[in-house]
């Protein structure tokens, strides 16, 4: 079964929020994991099953990464807030870094996310 990460920053949780209630049929098709809060929202504002991880700075996006170096996911959608530092950023430029190194699909923002699922539906 296709493997989906669903990643957001406080201030882009309503994008992802919005892009699954628009997506949902095909995530529906997917597993999916996230971030502890984000999964939390999913899970609340939609009819999408989620596997929770910590929250982002509690070593979520390091949990994710684990999960891109064993093999284990298809891609991720991680909408990041690039106007704001983020406390744990060492966390999340490693998981950057890991996708590029196991060539895992990363959608950053709403215009790659809509390709990425796409593609994962092909």
């Amino acid at each position: 079964m296709t493997r989906v990460a669903l990643i957001a920053h406080d201030e882009k949780k309503p994008d992802l929020i919005e892009f699954a209630r628009e997506n949902e049929d095909q995530l529906l098709e997917y597993e999916l994991i996230a971030t502890g809060t984000t999964g939390s929202r999913l899970m609340e504002e939609t009819d999408l099953e989620v596997e929770r991880k910590e929250s982002g700075p509690l070593g979520g996006d390091l949990m994710i990464g684990s999960e891109v170096a064993e093999g284990r996911l298809d891609g991720i959608v991680f909408l990041r807030d690039p106007l704001r530092a983020q406390p744990h950023e060492p966390d999340i430029s490693a998981l950057l870094r890991i996708c590029d190194v196991h060539d895992t699909a990363l959608a950053t923002n709403l215009a790659s996310a809509e390709f990425l699922i796409e593609g994962l539906a092909d």
